[in-house]
Order: C-alpha cells, then structure tokens, then sequence
C-alpha cells in the first residue's frame, strides 16, 4: 500500500490560521488538497502527522508518526489562494539514518540535490507521499544523535501575485523558485501568529 500523508499536526490556534486566509472546520482541521492540517490550540511548530499505508503507530526517525485509514477528505477553497502541499521539509542530523527509517516504511529516494546553507554544505533528499513531495534536509556526512523534525510547509496557490497581495508586507518579495518555471513567496509567518515556516509556490508546471 502506498504511504501518503492523511494528517499534519500542528500546536497552532485555529484562529491564527483563519486569520492568515485559511479555511479552517469546526474541528480545527484545515483541508488541503488531499492533506488535513490538524490544529492543536497548544503548542507550537508541526508536533506529529498521521501516515495511509502504515500497520501500527510509532515514530519516523524521531518524528511521532500514527498510522492511519481515513479516507482522503474533500479539499476546502481557501481565501488566501491555496489549493494543495506542494512539499514538506524535514530536518535531519543524520541523513543516513533518516533514509533508513523512510526506507523501513515503504518510502525510496526519488532524487538528491546538493545546495549550500549560510555558508554550509546541505543535501536534499526527495520522496514522495502520494501528491506531496517530503524534502530531507541535513548536512553531508553528519551523525547526531537528535531526532528529525518535520520544519516547513509549502503551499500550491492558484496566482502567487494575488496571494502575495494578499499577505501585503507579510509576505516576501515573490522570486523564480528552484523549480523551472516556478514563483514562490516566503511569508513572515511569526507575523500571522503561525509557528510552522511558510511559503506559497506557483503551481507546477505540466511536463516539467
């Protein structure tokens, strides 16, 4: 069975994120595209998320992780353009490690990239959960014992200029992305009262 995201839980209020133009249900879960972000009220930054295709709870290299078979919810329209998770950043302090504990789940390396951090020498390291690309980010050969942790979230908008308006000085000038053919904006999320890194990604681009 193929593992995709049914859950990201976050420490946030609810009320943060309807104010920074997401549609949030009674129950505090925001639906995006086919992933719910689970809002906790208490807390802070992506504290856990629920995996389709696992047989029992437990941890991904650190990382608190339940199993799940809930079924894919409806996508909710939201007012500050978002229509689906692009991609999820994972922090690890020892790659290798990290890729074991994916691999012992069903998940392989789609594809590595090379970068530089403030100076410092960074891999990424994609995989893929159904529609959401997860993005291992760790230094090259270290080997610290911490756990990983889930860091950012980038969202698929329909019209990156308008959801840039949107935002106002919240937002960041929008840029060319890595991807080809891409825009993307990175909001000032401590701003909007939300402790989960954010940007807004234009959508991909067909064939690219």
């Amino acid at each position: 069975m193929t593992v995709t995201i049914d859950e990201i839980h976050i420490g946030d209020p609810a009320a943060a994120w309807r104010d920074a133009g997401f549609s949030v249900d009674p129950d505090s879960v925001a639906r995006i595209g086919d992933v719910r972000v689970r809002l906790a009220g208490q807390g802070s930054g992506i504290v856990g998320w629920s995996l389709r295709g696992l047989p029992v709870d437990g941890h991904v290299d650190g990382i608190p992780t339940a199993a799940s078979g809930a079924d894919v919810p409806e996508p909710a329209a939201h007012p500050n353009g978002v229509t689906a998770i692009d991609h999820v950043v994972l922090l690890s302090p020892n790659l290798s490690r990290t890729v074991s504990s994916l691999s012992g789940i069903g998940l392989k390396p789609r594809r590595e990239r090379d970068a530089e951090l403030a100076g410092q020498p960074m891999r990424q390291i994609f995989f893929r959960l159904g529609p959401v690309i997860l993005e291992v980010v760790g230094s090259p050969g270290a080997t610290a014992g911490g756990p990983s942790s889930l860091w950012g979230i980038t969202y698929v908008v329909t019209d990156i200029d308008a959801t840039a308006a949107f935002f106002g000085d919240r937002a960041l000038r929008v840029k060319d992305a890595v991807q080809p053919g891409r825009r993307i904006t990175t909001l000032k999320h401590r701003d909007l009262g939300m402790s989960v890194r954010t940007a807004m990604i234009s959508p991909p681009i067909l064939g690219a």
